[in-house]
């Protein structure tokens, strides 16, 4: 009976949700910018906001012109500041958590969350579930066991504000109504040392009823691994009643076919865009690609076109100037501090009606090194596309210029891992190589040149990107190894594991 009541007041709940959801799809553009002067007018008396004239700013063009465009670096004198426990800084008070990150030249980047932004960081995934109640009509997921693979719930103290990894600090919020169904327990959870601790979660989880399982790609994947096996059986069969999957840091269709494989039935998928500076979008139509941006939690976008992006006169554009099926870098106002600031992702937009946006790369993860500027989604919308005609299996790739060949022309290394090899590794090679040249002109250009030779492909061992991984220290949590590099750092330690 409980189970009844639980299903149906979730229903219920996520009808009234949706509906509301409405206006803000229809109003995004009015809105955003009426946010803006909201988060510049608060913010006028802080530190930040009197060293830029906030209390001059009438408009969004004034905002631009007043406030350019910052990145971690930019903001880190005044954070050390917040750090030390200084007030009225970047937002009106200190902020409640650190969201403690890794990835800078000079060491962690802390990033505020204020009273004011935490909420709209669990908003955003509650209406991304709410959102799949009511268009599926089934809350059955409510009344079984849900787990979520995430950084430690552990939180240290920086002049009283509580800082840990996101998805840590997200596990202190969960809904009471979700807590009792919720696994691992906080035991496992806080472990540290990630292979250990999936280890035990399929200890905890192996013989449970589990509905909804939420994590990165890579380590959903390698949770899946340690259980089939464990149990030489297939996911769905392990747990029958799976219903949903929810996904995020990451692509997910690259991942789709081993993901599928290791299913062994159907599962939903909900694919979500969060980070450490804001929950951004997340999948509203299950029909379509695109994720629906949330224009109405407390974040004030600008969008940069990709080729402009570092440049000094880089146009900065608002949503009603942005077009469909361009890269843009997205630039972020938040109210927990931020202004302005570059947080890496690149974006595209495939929908206006409403905004829909796909993840297509990051701003410092191309491959360029003989001007092509070739972006994550280029490559693995042509992996893609290869693998529909050639089929195989992939686990993770890996692409990287190779400039001084020890004989011939310059060429693109992909060191890809492979769980099943396609029929015919040579056709597969030149297919790939097409498929990317149909995507990049650069590229194509370079090729037909003589500038370049056609990509290679190198295969590396199983687990080859686990022990990559590993031997860095970034095993586990939200980490991921970027798929495309400028140089070969990341390459010449990959070439070890090759076969």
């Amino acid at each position: 009976m409980l189970n009844f009541f639980k299903k149906n007041a979730a229903l219920i709940w996520a009808k009234k949700h949706v509906q509301k959801a409405e206006e803000f799809k229809k109003n995004a553009e009015k809105n955003q910018e009426d946010l803006l002067i909201s988060l510049v007018t608060t913010a006028q008396k802080t530190l930040f906001g009197r060293e830029h004239d906030f209390e001059n700013i009438r408009s969004v063009k004034e905002f631009q012109d007043r406030v350019p465009v910052t990145d971690y670096e930019d903001l880190k004198p005044y954070i050390e500041r917040v750090k030390r426990g200084q007030g009225n800084i970047l937002w009106t008070d200190t902020p409640e958590y650190f969201a403690k990150t890794s990835g800078t030249t000079s060491g962690s980047k802390y990033i505020p969350i204020s009273k004011e932004g935490m909420p709209y960081q669990i908003a955003g995934a509650q209406s991304a579930l709410f959102h799949y109640i009511s268009k599926k009509n089934n809350a059955d997921f409510v009344n079984g066991k849900m787990i979520f693979l995430q950084g430690s719930p552990e939180l240290e103290e920086v002049f009283g504000i509580k800082t840990g990894r996101l998805s840590g600090i997200v596990a202190h919020h969960i809904p009471n109504y979700l807590q009792k169904n919720r696994l691992p327990s906080w035991e496992t959870n806080i472990m540290e040392d990630w292979e250990a601790k999936v280890d035990k979660i399929v200890e905890e989880t192996e013989h449970q009823n589990m509905t909804l399982i939420s994590g990165i790609p890579p380590w959903l994947i390698m949770y899946f691994e340690k259980l089939t096996e464990k149990h030489g059986k297939k996911i769905k069969q392990l747990f029958p009643n799976l219903q949903l999957l929810v996904t995020g840091g990451v692509n997910y269709e690259p991942y789709r076919d081993k993901m599928e494989d290791l299913l062994g039935g159907k599962v939903d998928i909900i694919q979500t865009f969060p980070a450490s500076e804001g929950f951004f979008a997340f999948q509203d139509d299950y029909t379509k690609e695109g994720l629906l941006l949330l224009t109405n939690h407390g974040i004030f976008y600008e969008f940069i076109p990709l080729e402009e992006y570092g440049k000094p006169n880089a146009r900065r554009l608002t949503l009603k100037e942005i077009e469909l099926n361009k890269d843009y870098a997205l630039i972020l106002t938040t109210n927990s501090g931020l202004w302005a600031y570059s947080i890496g992702d690149v974006v595209r937009f495939i929908d206006k009606n409403p905004y829909r946006v796909l993840v297509s790369g990051r701003t410092k993860h191309f491959t360029s090194a003989f001007g092509e500027h070739v972006i994550a989604f280029e490559v693995e919308e042509a992996l893609k596309a290869t693998l529909e005609k050639y089929p195989a299996q992939i686990t993770e790739f890996h692409l990287a210029p190779q400039v001084n060949p020890s004989e011939g022309l310059p060429y693109h290394e992909w060191l890809i891992e492979f769980e099943k090899d396609p029929e015919n590794m040579e056709v597969f090679k030149n297919e790939l190589d097409q498929q990317l040249r149909n995507r990049n002109t650069y590229y194509d250009d370079l090729i037909s040149g003589n500038i370049l030779q056609k990509l290679h492909i190198t295969k590396l061992k199983k687990n080859a990107f686990h022990e990559y991984a590993k031997s860095q220290g970034k095993l586990g949590g939200q980490n991921k190894t970027p798929r495309l590099a400028n140089d070969r750092n990341i390459a010449d330690i990959l070439e070890i594991y090759k076969f």
